[in-house]
Parts: C-alpha cells; sequence; structure tokens
C-alpha cells in the first residue's frame, strides 16, 4: 500500500489566490445562507433593497455554479459593490491543513475552520472516493462524535462541536475545487483531476458525528447542494447515514428529502447495545418503526443499512437469518462492510468467506447485499477510521497500523 501527502504550506505560494484564501472568523461567511438570508445580509450591509433579489441570484451563482471563492472574480458585479462584499463578508475557503492520496486513488482532506466565538480553531477530515462511473464524497457533520460506537475510531474523539452549513458546504465546496469540478471556468493551477472524468457525483453524510444531531445546520446545507439553480445534486444522490436518532429520522424525510442510511450492526438489543450504545435510549424497535414510516419509502427509494462485519461478533448466519427477519417488508439495500482496524481496537474484520456467505443468505432472501470493498485504509480514509489530527495519530501507530493492514487483509 501506498500514501501520499501533500502538505500545502510550501507550495501555497504557487496556487491561486481563490485557492488559499482561507476563512476568518473576523467577519461572517455568505455561504450556507439561504437565498432569503442572503437578501436580509445584503440589505443589512447597505446594498439597495430594490436591487437584493437580482445581487442574490448573481451571488448564488459565483458561490455554487462557479465556485468562487474571493469576490474580485465575481466580473459581473460592479467594482464598488465587489469592495462593499469585501468590507462586510467572506466567502473563502477553510485551510487544506493535509492532503493525502490512497494507493487506490482515495483522497481524504484534513480541514481546519477558524474559531467560533469564543472557541478555538476546529479540525475535521472529509474523503473522496473515485468509481467507475461514479466519485463519491464523505462529509463530515460534527467535530468528534458523542455516540462512542465501539468499533468506530471516530467515536473515539470527543465531541468538541457542530459544524455549521457553511462548513459543511466548504467541505464539497473545497473538495470541487481540488478535482476541478466546477463547470464554466478554468480547472485551478494544483487541482487534482481524477482520471476517466471522475468527479463528485454522490454526496453521503458518514463522515465524523451524527448528522441528526445536527440537524437544522445539516438540512441548510443538503438543501443548498440539492438546489437545481447551483450544486444542483439529485436529492437521490444524496445520502445522510445516522445511527438511530429516531425522533428525527420522519423529519429528515419530510424536510430534507434525500436517501436514508441506517448503521445497524446487530440485530438484537443486547449486541446493539454495545456497539451502537444510541439503542440504549431508542431500541431496535422504534429504530425499525421509524424506517417504515419514512416518507417516500419504495423499491426505488430503499433505505440502505449499513452492518459492518465483525469476526465472532456478528457474523454468523444466524445472524445474517435474525437481519432478513428484523427487516422484512421494508424496502431495503444491505451493504455489508469489512470491518476497517485502527490502533487500540478490540475487534477483528470478519473473514472473507464468511462475508461471502453471509451476503449470499441476504441475496437469497431477496436483499441486495454488495460487500463495501475497502478504500483509504492506508490513508486511515475507510468507514470508521476517520479522526481529525487534532487528536493526531503517532507515526509510529501509522507504520504498525500500515504494517497490520498489509499482513491481515492481502486477499482484499
Amino acid at each position: 500500500m501506498t500514501s501520499i501527502t501533500i502538505d500545502h504550506g510550501a507550495d501555497a505560494a504557487r496556487m491561486p489566490a481563490a485557492a488559499t484564501r482561507t476563512l476568518s472568523a473576523e467577519k461572517p461567511s455568505l455561504v450556507g445562507l439561504s437565498r432569503e438570508e442572503l437578501a436580509v445580509a445584503l440589505i443589512g450591509a447597505g446594498v439597495p433593497e430594490r436591487q437584493a433579489r437580482m445581487r442574490v441570484s448573481q451571488l448564488w451563482h459565483w458561490l455554487y455554479v462557479r465556485g468562487v471563492s474571493d469576490f474580485s472574480q465575481m466580473f459581473n458585479i460592479s467594482k464598488d459593490l465587489r469592495a462593499l462584499l469585501e468590507r462586510h463578508f467572506t466567502i473563502a475557503r477553510p485551510e487544506i491543513v493535509e492532503e493525502q492520496i490512497s494507493g487506490d486513488g482515495t483522497r481524504k482532506w484534513l480541514f481546519r475552520f477558524p474559531p467560533r466565538g469564543a472557541g478555538r480553531p476546529v479540525e475535521i477530515e472529509t474523503v473522496y472516493i473515485p468509481e467507475e462511473g461514479r466519485g463519491t464524497l464523505c462529509l463530515s457533520s460534527q467535530v468528534g462524535c458523542t455516540l462512542t460506537c465501539s468499533f468506530c475510531h471516530t467515536g473515539t474523539q470527543k465531541l468538541v462541536r457542530n459544524l455549521t452549513a457553511e462548513e459543511i458546504l466548504a467541505q464539497l465546496l473545497v473538495a470541487r475545487d481540488r478535482l476541478g469540478d466546477f463547470p464554466e471556468r478554468d480547472t485551478p493551477d494544483g487541482a487534482i483531476v481524477p482520471s476517466e472524468g471522475r468527479k463528485i457525483t454522490n454526496i453521503v453524510m458518514m463522515g465524523m458525528g451524527e448528522p441528526l444531531y445536527n440537524f437544522d445546520e445539516v438540512k441548510r446545507a443538503l438543501l443548498i447542494a440539492s438546489d437545481g439553480d447551483g450544486l444542483s445534486l439529485s436529492k437521490r444522490r444524496i445520502t445522510l447515514s445516522t445511527s438511530g436518532v429516531v425522533p428525527e429520522i420522519v423529519k429528515a424525510g419530510e424536510e430534507i428529502g434525500v436517501m436514508l442510511a441506517i448503521s445497524l450492526h446487530a440485530t438484537n438489543d443486547d449486541l446493539r447495545d454495545l456497539l451502537v450504545p444510541i439503542n440504549k435510549k431508542y431500541p431496535l424497535k422504534d429504530l425499525i418503526a421509524a424506517c417504515r414510516a419514512y416518507p417516500g419509502l419504495s423499491n426505488a427509494r430503499r433505505i440502505t443499512f449499513e452492518y459492518v462485519m465483525l469476526r465472532d461478533v456478528n457474523d454468523s448466519i444466524d445472524d445474517a437469518k435474525a437481519l432478513v427477519k428484523l427487516l422484512k417488508g421494508i424496502p431495503a439495500k444491505i451493504n455489508l462492510i469489512p470491518f476497517n482496524p485502527w490502533p487500540g481496537t478490540n475487534y477483528q474484520c470478519s473473514e472473507w468467506e464468511t462475508i461471502e456467505k453471509f451476503a449470499d443468505y441476504i441475496n437469497n432472501a431477496g436483499y441486495a447485499s454488495p460487500i463495501r470493498t475497502p478504500r483509504g485504509r492506508d490513508i486511515l480514509a475507510a468507514c470508521g477510521q476517520l479522526k481529525s489530527d487534532s487528536e493526531r495519530m503517532r507515526r509510529v501507530d501509522r507504520l504498525a497500523l500500515e504494517a497490520m493492514m498489509i499482513a491481515g487483509h492481502g486477499e482484499e
């Protein structure tokens, strides 16, 4: 396995101004505001009310279609207005602390956001997974996590705070910058352009944090991401993954309307209490009832159930039978996820033969059960491995992990 780490401190001078301007805590950002909020902000800064609607439309286009991060690039806006916007607001990107490229093409970015209020700068990770015919961006919704799922590396980092809609969208905007994925403008110098035209076609809220514990900001971000006059991602290509915040599940379907994924991992409350402790608050019967009530649920809009394969824990044929029984009648796809190791974990990945037998049983019962190909393990970008470098792994631990993966997962 190989990985490439790119430190932008040395080559920042060679990157265009739009790519190097970073967020400041001094001025509010216009990124993440709804059109109505944008209008209010502009009027408050001195834009005549009669012009506000037109200016909002112009800004929306520059921010989310052209992807600019500097007011000076908004060429159809007068110089005086650009200067006014520059005095009052920012549209700059967060700092890229580190950019890693896996041997399998997966990219991972470590972003640093400025302080909010009396807080301190925070760091989060975002992952891009290129595949044949599609590219998926895995977004974070919180700095750290409160759920402490026992098999998840991210859960070992305490929650620092929720991300704002601006910070959630910024992950998408920077990734599109780096991938040369904004139309109607040249690819920025230094951008990483995937081979065979792979760009961001899907986004998943499966990074750091529990999205439904940050409902309002996640909602704002995803409605902007799916806006047809801007970033224009289909809601069928946006998936929100939850560990089971039951009261917010139906609400998410009604108010956001994206695809739903459930981090399930067990078929009985005793085991799920251990693996996914939120189950103690919202047990399986309540979670499954909320899934059955998810708005728009159909064979065309199936729920994805994520099931991490843990050796001798949840990977027997009896577990597969219980899973089929639990989900009976729910239009569903079951993603089987080979466990991704991390330093200090007490779990091991199921044997590949065991995973295949489990998948065969699920398939024969009528459910699609793809086995998720592990991606980005060598840079700790795989499912359950994200953890911001505010709690940075020691180099010796990273090297030990890579050696362990090479020795134990060569068949993959």
